[in-house]
């Protein structure tokens, strides 16, 4: 019998395994490839990456300085709170839950640094340790009243938004306001990487992702499972290891002398103390959810709470444990707001803290019908919403301008998120 010719990659085939060589090949089956999994509905990440470049061309063409390096270093300050929340929201969202009492939580918890550290005269290291069991403490047992008593996660959550609001003005007392000057506290948001750190940083980071997922294919292949042609994970480290470099490199000060859109970046002190603890949690949170039985269990969860309890899995713990990990996230934002404020306030809105932190993760393409989604999206969500911020602070808008164009770049991805689902329960995929 003869043997069948081999069959030519076909668009709606992205998982067959190839290897172009030519880089018109290579740029034919990338483009392929990615109609392919925008018809199917799996948008992942574009969205978020072309808003972005979206947003920087038309805020650079309004001010030059946007792009500049301390402007950069200043929104890579800004986005650390709004990011260390959201890696918790995500996990929430992966559930198909909400939590929106992270605000008042984060607040509660810089309220309880403050008064431990400046009024009672603590060490800023047990400030810090009692600020975090706080916590958790109010994540769990949020997470054991939904899990154990059945009671809506929004609802919850929002008597959590209030009620952990009003426990911050007492511990805050009649000012309203402590001011904590403590220096170990201030050095995390004020203190930068020395400059061979940030390179060090960048380099381990692009290795490690590369190395993570050509080990995740191997594996996938070896379990005779669909795999991502090489060609696209290649494509998808070199991306990512050079937005690292160049990151680092504008951070550093290091194209002081290359002009780049019209102009010179000029010479910054680092990369921030911030911006480290930011990425190191998002990194931490991927490898969990990624590596571990609790991350298999979240999605599992999120795709079918039922099918979850009937495969032996213990859903009530799960939600139990995620929501005590996202009111721990929330302690850490709560920490660097105090380090980067001096102070602990309750003129800050938690409200408005809580929405731009659900706002970052969905942004970035966690989906609220849970099940879908990466802790990356948290950072890549958190870029987005600091960019509009920050660009429209430059600009001289006014705040409710940022509130509007905030909530309208919301609703857009959300509908993504609606349509993109649509896609998927149409090609089987959802």
């Amino acid at each position: 019998m003869a043997t069948p010719a081999p069959q030519n990659l076909a668009p709606d085939a992205p998982e067959q395994q190839v290897s172009p060589t030519h880089p018109l090949q290579m740029s034919k089956f990338l483009v392929a490839y990615g109609w392919t999994r925008l018809r199917q509905g799996e948008l992942g990440v574009m969205p978020a990456l072309a808003g972005l470049a979206l947003i920087w061309a038309y805020f650079e063409i309004k001010q030059e300085t946007f792009l500049s390096a301390r402007n950069l270093s200043n929104l890579v300050l800004q986005i650390s709170v709004t990011g260390t929340l959201a890696v918790g929201i995500v996990l929430v969202l992966l559930l198909s839950e909400i939590d929106l009492s992270v605000g008042s939580v984060s607040i509660l918890c810089s309220a309880i640094l403050g008064n431990l550290v400046v009024n009672q005269g603590w060490g800023w290291y047990w400030g810090i340790a009692v600020m975090l069991l706080a916590g958790a403490a109010v994540g769990a047992f949020q997470g054991a009243w939904i899990a154990l008593l059945g009671v809506p996660s929004f609802v919850v959550t929002l008597a959590g938004l209030l009620g952990w609001q009003g426990v911050q003005q007492w511990v805050l007392g009649t000012t309203g306001t402590i001011n904590v000057y403590d220096p170990h506290i201030g050095a995390i948001a004020t203190t930068t990487l020395p400059a061979i750190w940030g390179w060090i940083l960048a380099i381990v980071a692009g290795a490690v992702y590369a190395l993570t997922r050509a080990q995740e294919q191997v594996r996938r292949r070896r379990a005779q499972l669909p795999a991502q042609p090489l060609v696209v994970v290649v494509a998808q480290a070199v991306f990512i290891a050079g937005l690292a470099l160049l990151a680092v490199a504008i951070l550093n000060g290091s194209l002081n002398s290359v002009w780049v859109f019209g102009k010179s970046f000029y010479t910054n002190p680092g990369v921030p103390t911030a911006a480290v603890i930011l990425l190191g949690l998002v990194v931490f949170f991927a490898w969990v959810m990624k590596r571990t039985r609790f991350g298999r269990y979240v999605y599992a969860i999120g795709g079918s709470p039922e099918a979850a309890r009937r495969a032996g899995i213990n859903v009530a713990a799960i939600r139990i444990i995620a929501f005590t990990l996202c009111a721990s996230l929330a302690a850490v934002g709560g920490l660097i707001q105090t380090s980067r404020l001096a102070a602990a306030s309750q003129a800050i809105d938690p409200g408005q803290v809580t929405l731009e932190a659900i706002a970052a993760a969905v942004i970035g393409g966690t989906s609220l019908f849970g099940g879908r989604g990466s802790v990356w999206s948290a950072l890549l969500g958190a870029v987005v919403i600091g960019s509009v911020g920050n660009g429209l602070d430059l600009d001289g808008q006014q705040p409710y301008v940022k509130l509007i164009v905030e909530g309208a770049i919301l609703l857009l991805f959300v509908t993504i998120d609606a349509i993109a689902r649509r896609g998927r329960v149409v090609a089987g995929r959802s």
